[in-house]
């Protein structure tokens, strides 16, 4: 089936982005199906490609800029392709195998922890290659077992049914695993594939300084930041998550890694609210560690974003020691590096602290960044030292 662009096309496609959207389509057939494999034209000249979805606003992603037929070996060049990359650059046995656009395959995501895999689907058209993309992670990894996961927003808004539970043999409901020597634990029924793993490197670095430090891990979900913390030697580490499912994970992860209860302290909260505590008893830390969740998923809630971010990074200074640390993170793709900075200079500003970076990271190359996909660059992380503006 053949599908026409208008002639005036953004030139990010040409660029190599994958979608298409529905206003830059010229023609669409009547008998072209939702799902199906349709070769996209430009002024007669072949770009791409791709599934096909009227539902969904991006209605075409492309797969392939090539005459390449959509069968078993295409998946199978995709996941041995995208896990030859792991090998080379991640040391680790646990780690994302796939990464959607930037490894060819829109709407799959595949976590790796030690010998189970979780997948998550957000696409029809990665729905519609399912048994394909299962064969390819069975012949390349051999699992132990799959966990399905869909995204339920996804599924809703590309119109297929999601599936959460192991579509191949079977596996724990809490997969045990290791990053950087410590022992970690996926849970499947926990948000996203059941662990953050684009946090690797930053969480490594502040390993790396932590060293005697009284800590605060906010949004800790199951304790990576805080859990590198205390390896590299912190004092004590304060968790603060709203989740009580996750503290308990969290609480397993602390015994599994033999750490004794005096160097830790668990609160069940809302991290804002705490923070806020803390600033009016004066509870201050040799360390801050901010990682919130999204705080926007479109660009209508972008602006409540911006005060969010602003009042997290607020707090966050306002209860960290002079010539403490702050880390702070940013997981919302909406907001550019650029402005995620300009928060955190306005919050500075508020606060008559100066800030002096010590490390700028994003999200590690497990989740690749593929620049002519500017939705690829999604996680902000700065490290900073923090001091009273009159002590300079």
């Amino acid at each position: 089936m053949v599908i026409n662009l208008n002639k005036n096309i953004k030139s990010r496609i040409l660029n190599g982005h994958p979608w298409i959207y529905k206003n830059e389509i010229k023609n669409i057939p009547n008998d072209v199906t939702k799902g199906e494999i349709v070769d996209v034209f430009h002024e007669n000249n072949f770009l791409g490609r791709g599934y096909y979805n009227e539902d969904s606003l991006i209605t075409i992603r492309l797969l392939t800029r090539k005459n390449h037929k959509i069968d078993q070996d295409f998946f199978d060049n995709k996941i041995e392709k995208a896990l030859k990359y792991r090998k080379r650059f991640i040391n680790d046995n646990s780690f994302r195998l796939f990464f959607s656009e930037s490894d060819g395959i829109p709407g799959l995501i595949v976590d790796k922890f030690e010998d189970y895999l979780v997948m998550q689907i957000n696409t029809f058209g990665a729905y519609e290659y399912k048994d394909l993309i299962l064969n390819s992670l069975i012949k390349f990894l051999g699992p132990k077992g799959i966990f399905e996961k869909d995204d339920e927003r996804s599924a809703k808004i590309e119109g297929f049914t999601r599936i959460e539970g192991w579509v191949y043999k079977k596996g724990p409901e809490i997969i045990p695993f290791q990053i950087d020597g410590i022992n970690f634990f996926s849970d499947t029924k926990g948000q996203k594939t059941g662990f953050f793993l684009d946090q690797r490197i930053n969480a490594k670095k502040v390993m790396e300084i932590s060293e005697n430090l009284d800590a605060l891990d906010a949004f800790s979900y199951t304790g990576n930041f805080g859990l590198h913390v205390l390896k590299g030697g912190a004092k004590k580490v304060t968790f603060i998550d709203y989740s009580e499912r996750a503290l308990n994970i969290l609480e397993n992860t602390l015994k599994a890694n033999s750490i004794d209860s005096s160097k830790y302290e668990i609160i069940n909260g809302n991290s804002f609210d705490i923070l806020k505590m803390f600033d009016e008893t004066s509870r201050y830390f040799d360390m801050t560690i901010i990682d919130p969740p999204s705080l926007a998923k479109s660009r209508k809630s972008k602006k409540n974003a911006f005060r969010g971010y602003k009042e997290l990074n607020l707090r966050a200074m306002k209860i960290t020691k002079n010539n403490g640390i702050l880390v702070t993170s940013s997981c919302t793709q909406i907001i550019f590096d650029e402005e995620f900075s300009r928060i955190i200079f306005e919050a500075m500003e508020d606060t008559h602290k100066i800030l002096k970076l010590v490390h700028k990271g994003y999200q590690s190359p497990d989740h690749p960044i593929q620049k002519n996909i500017f939705e690829t660059e999604y996680l902000k992380n700065y490290i900073f030292l923090v001091d009273d503006k009159n002590n300079y």
